[in-house]
C-alpha cells in the first residue's frame, strides 16, 4: 500500500526543490568497486565507465542524483556473523570515515546533502526545502529504506521516475528496487542493466525477469541517456 505524504512535509514548487525524475546511485563505494576493496563485487570495475557517463549526464542535464552509501560501525547487525554467511551477514566494509566508505571518483556527487539514518525526518525535510544539490542517504543495513527519511524525501520531491544503477544488484539494489515498488508504486523504475553488478551474477536474469513482471524497465546506459 502506498504511504501518504509525510505529515508536515514542505510542498515543493517548480524550479525550487520539486523534481520528477532522479538518478538513483546505489552504493558505488570504494570497498565494493575497487578490486582491493573490503567487499569487492566481482567485475564491478567493468561498469565504471558507464557509472561515469550516467553521473556526468545527470550533472550536465540538471538531474538530481539520489544516492545511498553504506556507513557502518562495528556493532551493526550486518557485520555480526562469525563467520559471515555472505547472505545476511558480511565482513566489515564501508566503515564510517574509512577510505573504503568513500564513493569512487566517477560517481562524485554535487553539493550532496548527507542524510544520516538517525536524523529526524522533519529536520531533513526542512533542509531539503532549501537544497538544490544531490542527496546521499547513509545506511547501516542493506535496505536504504531503513533510513526513515527516504520515503518522506521522495514524496516531498514529488518523484515520478527513477533511473537506478550501482551495486550490488542482488543485495542493496534489490532492496532499493523492491522498496520503491512496494512503498511508491506510482513511480516508474528503470534499472540500467550495464551499470549494475551482482555478487552472484547467476541471479541477474531472474531478478530482471521478476522486476519486469512488476513493471520495471531495464535499459542500457546509452538508452537511459537517450530517453531521459
Amino acid at each position: 500500500m502506498r504511504q501518504g505524504r509525510a505529515s508536515g512535509a514542505p510542498q515543493p514548487t517548480p524550479g525550487a526543490s520539486a523534481v520528477t525524475h532522479v538518478f538513483w546511485d546505489v552504493d558505488t563505494q570504494v570497498d565494493f568497486i575497487e578490486p582491493d576493496g573490503k567487499l569487492y563485487v566481482q567485475g564491478a570495475e567493468t561498469i565504471r565507465a558507464n557509472l561515469a557517463r550516467l553521473t556526468t549526464f545527470a550533472r550536465e542535464q540538471g538531474i538530481r542524483i539520489v544516492g545511498s552509501s553504506d556507513c557502518h560501525v562495528p556493532e551493526d547487525e550486518e557485520l555480526s556473523g562469525d563467520p559471515p554467511d555472505f547472505q545476511n551477514t558480511f565482513p566489515p566494509h564501508c566503515m564510517r570515515g574509512s577510505a573504503g566508505q568513500a564513493r569512487i571518483f566517477e560517481t562524485t556527487l554535487h553539493d550532496a546533502l548527507i542524510v544520516e539514518p538517525d536524523a529526524d525526518p522533519a529536520d531533513v525535510l526542512a533542509r531539503i526545502w532549501n537544497h538544490g544539490g544531490d542527496i546521499l542517504f547513509h545506511k547501516r543495513f542493506f535496505d536504504v529504506f531503513t533510513n526513515p527519511s527516504v520515503t518522506p524525501v521522495i514524496e516531498a520531491l514529488q518523484v515520478t521516475e527513477v533511473t537506478l544503477y550501482g551495486v550490488a544488484l542482488d543485495v542493496c539494489n534489490r532492496y532499493a528496487v523492491e522498496g520503491l515498488l512496494q512503498r511508491h508504486p506510482s513511480i516508474a523504475v528503470r534499472v540500467v542493466a550495464d551499470a549494475v553488478r551482482a555478487i552472484n551474477e547467476g541471479h541477474r536474469e531472474a531478478l530482471f525477469d521478476d522486476w519486469r513482471a512488476k513493471g520495471v524497465t531495464t535499459v542500457a546506459t546509452e538508452d537511459a541517456i537517450r530517453r531521459t
